[in-house]
């Protein structure tokens, strides 16, 4: 193992790592909930892989339809050709949505889907000669980090080399029974020159798992519309179950105008980035003049692999056995819930769905680089599990096929680790 680190090191750089710190472990199978070492450790994925793998690791189903679609067409050029893949996608993942998005942009991850869907509506303005160049976004917000993405992102860190390069947004907080009127003000205020609002529907992932709740933010949406302020709703994290729904906007009584998919897309099993909206919009761009096109593209853009691995996982994912499993997971969470509130090195336990999350309190303020990761992270992968803590918040992603003794092993596990 030592050679492959060595290796490792020798050639690769890491995302999200300082690589003079960083002592990556090599992973040489997956199956189900669990990752294999090379060394011969089993880990249990409770971060489903960065969120991806929500059916567990080399799933069969999505597998047998990669082999078949390799063996029929692996890729094809999407601006001036099509293919069956991405047509049933389209129609499958349509059906499911909000009424109102007809219309779907294939692009490549997460973060290209957020480029996709803010081009999308600054445009639009300017196809109507009705310009607007200001975007709402919601603060500790995370939507990928290309520079779009980073615009409308939480700034820290992580973008300040790169502040003078980012457009200016306005930043408001999500919304509250509390703030809500006075955020209202502040939209107003700049409602003629701003485009859209993007926000994360529920969960703010990378922000610490925050949650808000769905009346809360059908309120500002439909406050937003009012306004004539577009809506850019990104699932990149939440969608495909993680909420409960099948997609946070079940639970909202406002439908969004723009929506981001990737992540549990096609199972964790490759990379693909999903825009969808309204025909509205898509008509702001079909014209006689070839410069109101949208002009964006990549090189995979709908790869046919990808979208048979994704329909695979849309399979996998409305059966009633993922359907039952998506209860029971709660249900866990859950019960094991009233144990940490019961526990003093705990604070802002929280629930949605299959999403659990918590603060490990100590004496340092909370933040993503409290010195409480590290520590946390190592003694959970010493008693492997792998949970990449959020600074000091710990959450569980699990994948969807984890058993109920595995979660169970988790919970003993938390309260061990707490209690070091």
């Amino acid at each position: 193992m030592r050679q492959l680190i060595e290796r490792d090191l020798a050639v690769n750089w890491h995302p999200y790592s300082q690589m003079k710190l960083s002592h990556p472990i090599p992973i040489i199978k997956g199956e189900g909930a669990y990752l294999f070492a090379e060394d011969g450790q089993k880990y249990l994925d409770m971060v489903s892989s960065w969120w991806v793998s929500i059916h567990g690791h080399a799933n069969p189903t999505i597998a047998k339809a990669v082999f078949n679609q390799l063996n029929t067409l692996e890729q094809v050029i999407f601006a001036g050709f099509t293919h069956e893949p991405a047509i049933l996608l389209s129609e499958r993942l349509l059906n499911l949505l909000p009424s109102n998005q007809q219309k779907v942009f294939y692009s490549d991850n997460g973060s290209t889907a957020v480029e996709v869907a803010l081009k999308m509506c600054l445009q639009l303005g300017h196809n109507l000669g009705r310009p607007k160049n200001k975007i709402l976004a919601f603060k500790e917000g995370y939507h990928g980090d290309t520079f779009g993405a980073m615009s409308v992102s939480e700034r820290g860190h992580w973008t300040a080399p790169f502040s003078d390069k980012l457009f200016d947004v306005i930043f408001i907080d999500p919304p509250t029974s509390l703030n809500l009127e006075q955020t209202k003000e502040l939209i107003r205020e700049h409602a003629a020159e701003t485009a859209c609002l993007i926000y994360e529907p529920l969960i703010q992932g990378a922000g610490g798992m925050l949650m808000h709740s769905a009346e809360d933010l059908s309120e500002l949406m439909a406050f937003c519309r009012s306004l004539g302020i577009l809506l850019i709703q990104d699932e990149v994290f939440v969608g495909f179950g993680r909420t409960g729904t099948l997609f946070a906007a079940d639970q909202l009584s406002v439908a969004p105008d723009v929506m981001c998919f990737s992540k549990g897309l096609t199972g964790g099993t490759m990379a693909m980035g999903i825009t969808t909206c309204t025909d509205e919009i898509y008509q702001a761009f079909y014209s006689d003049e070839k410069q109101k096109a949208l002009f964006h593209g990549h090189s995979f853009t709908a790869s046919p692999i990808g979208c048979a691995a994704a329909l695979a996982s849309l399979e996998i994912l409305l059966s009633a056995d993922c359907q039952q499993q998506l209860d029971s997971i709660h249900k866990k969470h859950l019960a094991f819930l009233g144990k940490l509130m019961l526990h003093p090195k705990i604070q802002q336990p929280r629930l949605m769905g299959t999403v659990l999350a918590f603060e490990y309190h100590t004496a340092e303020r909370d933040g993503y680089f409290h010195s409480a990761q590290e520590f946390l992270y190592q003694e959970f992968l010493k008693r492997n599990i792998i949970m990449r803590p959020l600074g000091n918040t710990i959450y569980l992603v699990p994948p969807y096929c984890i058993k109920e003794e595995e979660l169970e092993y988790v919970y003993d596990i938390i309260l061990e680790v707490l209690d070091c």
